[in-house]
């Protein structure tokens, strides 16, 4: 895959600057601004590129700062990229290294999850005793500057990739909180963050809930060691109802939430994708046996649980595995693949939109919850299930606890 791309890009970019040196001194006319000389009609796409390299041309040239040849064509690249989808991006080698390893679940920065929500950097999570969190910073919150350079929506990852660096290092955030006017400044010491993606806690009475924050390489795995914990505390050989908390979960790889999805079906498609390329045309299933073995479960969802998230909760609700319990999800139903290019840089690229196991498409209208429940803090930090259980203020966890217990109940007569 890659190397097709790659050549594509070489050649666009040997091509540009070729004509533009035939499109040098002697060529050109500086009156009329056009070139003197006419030639033969070209392929419509080859005139694109002639027009590409006419403007990258005029800039090397004529633009009152001398410009490095290498800015120029990134430039280029991130135009042509940011004006496909909010999705869709360059990375160059410093936001690529940066891709990769935080989808390991450990890097160093200041711990924040975040997304492009109407065009703004807004936090979707703070993770816990990490130094965003520590510091005050919340869900919700909106990322306006990173050491005084301003954020915006078509270099988010160039942003995210400013709050990482060595261990040690200063990092301020100017961020926008709602309903603030002015913006408040953080100056944060940036530190080994490991994100524990799974979070579990045994509730009682045979109930336990899993918190999976992000979906990374060793997500699933964690969720099934959970899972098990989970029967052990309980001492019992399996759980009697689960709660499988994916709110404010920004998403993550696609094959971890296949993997997830997976541990509660025992057949059928989990998701399937559409797109132009034939490699952007695929369908997951699950494999055979339902490794938590039909234990009633309840999804809880909110509008920042995106992507990842809304393939799991679609294929567990379209196989009435579980029940889905919240707000109507983030609506993100498009499948990015990350294509590495020259110079350790990489291109982020939609290229199919997925559908859930009914053929659903949720890109821009979401999951559904089957029973809804808003709640009373959009920004709530979700750390764990006990503290929200014992302080009565979580509207929506408590009714998926209802949800499950009584599940849990029928299915124990029928045994």
């Amino acid at each position: 895959m890659a190397p097709t791309f790659r050549g594509v890009v070489v050649l666009l970019t040997g091509a540009a600057f070729a004509l533009g040196l035939a499109l040098g001194h002697s060529s050109w006319d500086s009156f009329t601004g056009r070139a003197k000389a006419t030639a033969a009609p070209l392929d419509p796409t080859i005139e694109s590129a002639a027009l590409v390299a006419e403007v990258i041309d005029r800039v090397r040239r004529e633009y009152v700062d001398r410009i490095d040849d290498e800015r120029i064509v990134a430039a280029a690249i991130r135009g042509i990229v940011a004006d496909l989808d909010q999705h869709s991006a360059f990375l160059d080698a410093e936001a690529y290294e940066d891709m990769r390893i935080s989808t390991t679940g450990n890097y160093t920065g200041v711990g924040l999850d975040v997304n492009l929500d109407g065009g703004k950097v807004t936090v979707v999570t703070a993770l816990p005793g990490a130094p965003a969190e520590l510091a005050g910073i919340l869900p919700g919150d909106v990322v306006a500057a990173v050491n005084d350079v301003p954020v915006d929506a078509e270099h988010v990852e160039e942003s995210v990739a400013r709050m990482r660096g060595a261990p040690g290092t200063s990092v301020t955030l100017d961020v926008f909180r709602p309903g603030s006017e002015a913006p408040l400044r953080f100056a944060l010491t940036r530190t080994e963050v490991h994100v524990k993606t799974v979070q579990a806690e045994y509730l009682g009475n045979g109930l336990g809930y899993i918190r999976v924050t992000s979906f990374a390489e060793g997500t699933a795995a964690d969720l099934r060691q959970a899972a098990r914990d989970l029967a052990a505390t309980a001492n019992r050989d399996e759980l009697l109802g689960l709660v499988l908390d994916l709110r404010s979960n920004p998403g993550g790889l696609l094959d971890a939430a296949v993997q997830v999805a997976d541990a509660f079906l025992a057949d059928g498609v989990i998701v399937s994708g559409t797109g132009r390329p034939r490699r952007a045309q695929f369908e997951q299933t699950a494999a055979p046996g339902d490794e938590l073995e039909g234990v009633p479960t309840v999804v809880l969802v909110n509008s920042a649980s995106a992507s990842a998230s809304e393939i799991v909760a679609g294929a567990l609700q379209d196989h009435g595995r579980a029940r889905i319990v919240g707000e109507t999800t983030y609506g993100k139903g498009s499948v990015q693949t990350v294509m590495p290019l020259g110079e350790g840089s990489a291109l982020k690229l939609t290229t199919s939109r997925y559908l859930t196991p009914s053929g659903r498409s949720i890109n821009g209208s979401g999951i559904k919850p089957d029973v809804l429940v808003e709640s009373d803090d959009p920004h709530r930090q979700y750390r764990g299930a006990k503290g929200h259980v014992a302080l009565r203020d979580d509207k929506q966890l408590l009714e998926a606890l209802r949800l499950v217990s009584f599940e849990s109940i029928q299915v124990s007569s029928v045994r």
